[in-house]
């Protein structure tokens, strides 16, 4: 076949248009591997549990730097059925700046994942193409586990922490009395993920509390730095737990 001045021309710019849509591409492919830097899990947790249906609460972490953020966690109900969003409201602002966010919803699969919309940009975060599940703890260095009913007797807190360095310390700090004195408990381990992270444990002995003045909190220390899990800032008191 002979090609005119005008094919020619054609093939010109069908190759450049090609080149195009190949850069774009990889900026695409870019833009989704950086989630790791603007927009992360920070951690998760169950409200409610009956009947197999779980209502999820989950903190997202975000660049303190960005601006016109939008966080929406993007979640499969049940198996089978189409995804949902659900839109994250900002909740407080961490120490070193970045933004926290906070969305709940309900859902039979614990299947989720991470919209991120900043700066002109959506960047989405579903831990490494495998969705977020229940096994996940996000970045926080350290995170307390809902637990059963407290009652007089003996309680159980569970906490999950980062593994940092093999030598470290976990407290439970609580008080009785609105924090006007309180006492140190030691946290022993318990068990390692599949992630790495760890859980730690410890007993609570309560048959003379006084629960209208209690409030507890976890203390970990590692490599010379104290990270606290507090509630942000708002401890934990008995209501901290799963409802059936």
């Amino acid at each position: 076949m002979v090609k005119t001045a005008s094919t020619k021309k054609v093939i010109a710019v069908l190759a450049a248009l090609s080149m195009i849509i190949a850069i774009l591409g990889a900026n695409a492919s870019l833009t989704a591997n950086a989630s790791t830097t603007d927009v992360s899990l920070y951690s998760s947790e169950v409200y409610f549990c009956k009947y197999g249906i779980v209502q999820r609460v989950v903190y997202v972490k975000t660049d303190a730097n960005s601006y016109d953020q939008k966080v929406t966690i993007h979640y499969n109900p049940l198996e089978g059925q189409a995804w949902e969003d659900t839109e994250a409201e900002y909740f407080t602002t961490l120490s070193d700046g970045s933004k926290l966010w906070k969305a709940s919803f309900n859902s039979y699969n614990p299947e989720y994942a991470i919209k991120y919309e900043a700066n002109g940009e959506t960047i989405w975060d579903n831990n490494g193409g495998m969705n977020y599940t229940n096994e996940n703890l996000g970045t926080a260095p350290v995170t307390v586990n809902r637990g059963g009913f407290f009652t007089l007797g003996y309680n159980r807190i569970y906490a999950t922490l980062q593994n940092y360095a093999y030598d470290k310390d976990v407290v439970v700090r609580y008080t009785m009395d609105n924090w006007n004195t309180y006492t140190d408990i030691p946290m022993s381990y318990d068990s390692t993920n599949a992630n790495g992270t760890e859980n730690w444990v410890a007993t609570l002995y309560s048959d003379s509390f006084n629960f209208s003045g209690f409030e507890y909190c976890v203390r970990y220390e590692v490599n010379g730095q104290t990270y606290w899990a507090n509630n942000f800032n708002q401890n934990y008191d008995t209501s901290y737990r799963v409802y059936p």
